[in-house]
């Protein structure tokens, strides 16, 4: 892995994010009402990038307000909203979820004129999210956390299916569609994944995430650090950055443990809000073929699931807590960072722990592919950098 290039961003808290056409990057912070490289954006809170060119931004400032932006101003409009926007994969239809006379609607807007196309209530008590499925046929919207129900809708308003687990619990947390639409997976505080399949919107698997692992069939990687070497030619006075970073970094592999194995199990505070528990992240592989979670009871394990199997077939134990994961979006490697300098990526191969050639301490939060599975954007809390991942020719 080679660093392309570093950027420092105003001040700490700050997400990134690819144009539509790949060609543009933003970096923005909400402390700093900033959206950095196209313009500044009074009480910015967030932003979303149609994947239809010529661009379009969508910006919620306090969750009261939705400003779509243009590369071409001319086409710059206003929307009124209080909760969330979604784009449809092709750009061409937008989702913006409203709160009128304490209840939720939705809107479907034309992203090429932004004229409205449908608008509907929704069952919900407090509306927390959308989402589309990747085929832009049908739209997910689900419930705030004190109540498990998810609707889903197709294009032109209708219901077509309402599923609930269970009730008088903390509900839904999380939730990822499949590449080809087909999969709805739903993460709940329950610590478990709920498969809706798109024929009936029925359940047909339930994953369960326990403290021990004991099935034999499943591969558990542990990851294990060990002081880096350095060789005595190399020692120099005064020494160079990059040399006395290395004295003190450590290299990392996996180790295949053998099962059953136990992982670090954290009971959340009760009298706090936002508990720390439940599926709190889910993603499917570009080729449907597995499902990669984190329950925030065992914040140190990447559970990847075999969707065509149903079951679970890998476990990745880290040294330190999960901050971010995603998968390439060509092949399915998934990349993986836990707040120190490095960059864990497994495939169905194996996996492997890349340290960052970057100089000083650079701790990774998060991580964002390029389209192209060629390069990633990785950010730390005061800058994020460009890597490239290097490959071997072919003699």
């Amino acid at each position: 892995m080679s660093v392309w290039v570093l950027r420092t961003c105003t001040p700490l808290e700050y997400l990134i994010q690819n144009s539509g056409e790949n060609s543009l990057q933003f970096c923005s912070s909400w402390k700093a009402a900033l959206l950095e490289i196209l313009f500044k954006v009074q009480e910015l809170h967030n932003f979303l990038c149609s994947p239809l060119p010529p661009l379009e931004l969508g910006v919620t400032a306090f969750h009261c307000r939705v400003i779509t932006y243009s590369a071409l101003p001319s086409l710059s409009v206003a929307f009124v909203s209080l909760l969330g926007i979604a784009f449809t994969k092709d750009g061409r239809y937008m989702a913006v979820a409203e709160r009128r006379d304490c209840k939720d609607f939705v809107s479907l807007f034309v992203c090429s004129d932004w004229q409205l196309l449908r608008h509907f209530d929704t069952e919900t008590q407090d509306l927390f999210g959308i989402e589309w499925a990747p085929n832009g046929c049908v739209l997910a919207v689900w419930d705030t956390c004190l109540e498990y129900k998810i609707l889903l809708y197709s294009l032109d308003g209708r219901l077509l299916s309402t599923y609930r687990a269970y009730e008088w619990s903390l509900g839904i947390k999380s939730i990822a569609w499949s590449p080809s639409s087909q999969f709805l997976a739903i993460g709940s505080y329950d610590e478990k994944v709920r498969i809706l399949n798109h024929v009936t919107w029925k359940k047909i698997a339930e994953f369960e995430h326990p403290a021990t692992v004991v099935n034999t069939k499943t591969v558990v990687y542990k990851e294990v650090e060990k002081p880096s070497a350095v060789e005595m030619e190399r020692l120099s006075f005064p020494p160079t950055r990059a040399l006395a970073s290395s004295l003190f970094s450590t290299q990392s592999k996996y180790d295949i443990s053998q099962v059953p194995v136990s992982f670090q199990y954290i009971k959340p505070v009760a009298d706090r809000a936002n508990p720390k528990m439940g599926i709190g992240m889910l993603a499917f592989s570009p080729d449907n073929c597995f499902l990669a979670t984190k329950n925030d009871n065992i914040p140190n394990a990447v559970w990847i699931w075999d969707i065509q199997k149903l079951k679970l077939s890998v476990v990745l134990e880290q040294l330190c807590a999960i901050q971010s994961f995603q998968w390439d979006p060509r092949q399915p490697r998934l990349a993986v960072c836990t707040g120190n300098s490095k960059v864990y990526l497994w495939s169905p191969a194996g996996c492997v722990s890349v340290q960052v050639p970057m100089e000083g301490d650079f701790q990774i939060v998060s991580l964002c592919w390029h389209p192209s599975g060629d390069s990633m954007a990785l950010l730390s809390k005061e800058n994020f950098c460009m890597c490239y991942l290097e490959r071997e020719e072919v003699k």
